[in-house]
């Protein structure tokens, strides 16, 4: 992260900023290259947490679209498999199927109660803050099989454990995400997911506990309308603010940080006016966008895996730039003791894969993914990054695929091509599209070998 040096930010506090403050007195313009500095470490910083909003806006606060939750504190469950014909999202899986909510926690906290899981199923839960730090996990690797109610408050509750909670979980923020994930062993296994999902539950804590609710929460917020083109401009401020205002206190580990950034407007909750810039403070916070762009684009090109992208911000630090890589490449990913997403997008020639070739992927004996539930190879086309239509009707392959088979001495060869490998290899064969394509592994339960670089994933070798 690009940080500017302690003598410049002294001079640039000490000359302000009139346009954004609105004084009357005119004062010399701030250093253009030094607030350009600013906005560009600033739009790195807001990445995540804009995009986080673009899904919460469409989720929880504007009815109406396809992706709507049903507003703040309510379940909406998935359990069909996707398949081609879905294109709503981007690289699915029908490893495990959501289960979306969020939460206000302004006025009180809430209880996520789950009931007892089965041994042979998977189930997650990641609580997700406003920053997109992966906060806390229930589900039957971070909390067990059994079942248990778990409570999750806002910055400000200090109510200690209620009897009957099991476990407390306190955010940053006072709006969260909660993505719940559950194993689905293919279409025959839908009505086991629902009949699941069905007790995954959501209450106020005043519910749980049976007492009166307390005072509502204060007015309304005024969301600002979701506009990409706007959030992406000098006008991300605008929505950074409204961000921040639900995240105090602020972390003792980013006040130096914000100090810089009040210069170029950006605080909790204050007004931001694009139009009452200066012509040097709009071009300088303009060109530092567009330098922060550039700059996570370059991050994405050099980032192969997920190890480390994701997490609590313990475990991210101050490291706002691979916060905003994890948001581009994949928000919402698991923390890596979750779940680590690897893949394939080159061959071992460091040619872009396509469905002109025809590849292969040999886990030697003994060489399987190390992980403690299982494992997946999704395959998308590119650049869409949508499931593949095919005359089997695969879209993935890993350790649950019925029917395939090993060799003799526990290997397992994958065949990856457009036209079937042939009968007696189409039990391993993942079809891929005519053109580009990439193909996204995820490792539920992954082991310490997979996390630690020990085991590494097969190259795809061009077939023979």
């Amino acid at each position: 992260m690009q940080k500017v040096r302690a003598f410049i930010r002294s001079a640039l506090a000490i000359a302000g900023l009139a346009a954004l403050a609105g004084c009357a007195t005119q004062r010399a313009p701030i250093q253009d290259e030094s607030l350009r500095s600013t906005a560009k470490e600033a739009y790195l910083y807001a990445y995540p947490m804009l995009y986080n909003y673009k899904t919460m806006y469409g989720q929880a606060i504007h009815p109406g679209g396809k992706e709507y939750v049903g507003g703040f504190g309510k379940f909406r469950h998935y359990s069909q498999p996707y398949t081609p014909e879905n294109r709503e999202i981007v690289t699915p899986n029908n490893d495990t199927p959501y289960s979306w909510a969020w939460l206000d926690l302004r006025t009180e906290p809430w209880v996520l109660s789950l009931p007892a899981t089965p041994k042979d199923r998977y189930n997650v839960f990641q609580m997700v803050d406003l920053y997109t730090y992966n906060f806390a996990y229930a589900g039957v690797r971070a909390t067990g099989f059994g079942a248990g109610n778990y409570l999750i408050a806002g910055p400000r509750w200090d109510g200690g454990k209620p009897k009957g909670i099991t476990k407390v979980m306190q955010s940053e923020t006072d709006f969260i995400g909660i993505l719940g994930r559950t194993s689905l062993n293919g279409p025959s296994d839908v009505k086991n997911v629902q009949a699941l999902q069905a007790r995954y539950r959501l209450r106020p804590l005043s519910e749980f506990l049976r007492h009166p609710p307390p005072a509502a929460a204060p007015a309304d917020v005024d969301w600002l309308p979701w506009d990409e083109q706007r959030a992406t401009s000098v006008d991300f401020i605008a929505y950074l603010n409204q961000l921040l205002a639900f995240t105090q206190p602020q972390p003792a580990a980013e006040q130096d940080m914000m100090r810089r950034f009040a210069l170029i407007g950006i605080g909790p909750g204050k007004p931001f006016d694009a139009a009452k810039l200066d012509s040097t403070t709009r071009t300088a916070i303009e060109q530092g966008v567009a330098d922060g762009k550039a700059a996570l684009l370059q991050a994405e090109k050099q980032t192969r895996s997920s190890i480390g992208l994701f997490g609590s911000r313990a475990v991210l630090g101050n490291d706002y730039t691979k916060r905003a890589v994890a948001a581009a490449m994949g928000i919402y990913g698991n923390s890596s003791e979750e779940a680590v997403y690897l893949g394939y997008e080159e061959d071992s020639q460091g040619q872009p894969m396509e469905g002109s070739k025809s590849y292969v992927i040999r886990f030697e004996p003994g060489q399987l993914p190390p992980v403690e539930f299982f494992w997946s190879m999704t395959m998308y086309d590119l650049p869409g990054r949508h499931l593949v239509d095919n005359p089997i009707k695969r879209y993935a392959i890993g350790d649950r695929t019925r029917g395939l088979k090993r060799g003799q001495d526990g290997s397992l060869t994958l065949y990856v091509q457009h036209a079937s490998p042939g009968k007696d290899k189409e039990s391993n064969w993942l079809p891929a599209p005519e053109g580009r394509f990439n193909i996204v592994a995820r490792f539920y339960g992954p082991k310490p070998a997979i996390l630690d670089g020990t085991w590494k994933l097969p190259k795809a070798e061009l077939a023979p």
